[in-house]
């Protein structure tokens, strides 16, 4: 079980993470929020991490709008975090992903997100330098940003049934970024990786969990 700190983003925001895992592994991982917030199931994939020996951090995003945030999944939960997503930045998500991984300065750094979080995984990649690896799981951004040049090796996560990231969409991103590493799980919908969600699939989490696994091993060391 790991702990809630507070941290600084390069602008001077204080915002609330959690840790868990090592703190003098060799290696870290940033895992980014759905917009559900760093709820029990996003504490739960940071603890996994920290069982595997990475020091692990999973900044609070929200904190700028408000503070504390954890939701469920049910529509008003849904409504609720796409409202807060909409107040933030771009800019400050990134300046926060940042701050989270100089909390780890020192280690090889990889970055896995999802949902919202998968998009700010991919930008992880794009947008900084901090990260030696990157694997987005279900980023409804990505397409929309699918030119961008990766500083890193990226892997991306889709489900062939996710309905609010067609086909086509994937096949933009296979198109823009022809070195990254693209899954597609048949029949997986929107968030098959999270177990307190009713599209989790338990064989396509286990595949896509050991898949980044092996992506990080290979990237970080």
């Amino acid at each position: 079980m790991g702990e809630t700190i507070h941290l600084k983003a390069a602008d001077g925001f204080s915002l609330s993470a959690y840790v868990a895992g090592p703190a003098d592994a060799a290696k870290g991982i940033v895992v980014v929020q759905e917009i559900f917030g760093v709820n029990h199931h996003i504490r739960n994939v940071a603890d996994r991490f920290a069982a595997l020996g990475y020091a692990v951090i999973a900044p609070a995003l929200f904190d700028r709008v408000q503070p504390g945030v954890e939701l469920g999944y049910t529509q008003a939960d849904i409504d609720k975090g796409r409202e807060y997503r909409m107040k933030l930045t771009d800019a400050e998500v990134i300046k926060d992903i940042e701050g989270a991984a100089d909390h780890l300065s020192g280690k090889k750094l990889g970055i896995v997100g999802y949902c919202f979080g998968g998009t700010v995984a991919w930008w992880g990649a794009t947008r900084t330098t901090k990260f030696a690896a990157a694997s987005a799981w279900y980023g409804g951004g990505v397409a929309g940003t699918k030119d961008e040049r990766p500083n890193a090796p990226v892997q991306f996560h889709f489900g062939e049934k996710d309905a609010s990231i067609p086909p086509q969409d994937v096949d933009a991103v296979r198109a823009a970024q022809p070195k990254a590493e693209i899954y597609v799980y048949e029949g997986a919908q929107h968030g098959f990786g999270c177990d307190e969600r009713g599209s989790f699939s338990q064989p396509d989490y286990e595949l896509a969990q050991q898949r980044t696994v092996e992506f990080f091993s290979e990237h970080l060391g």
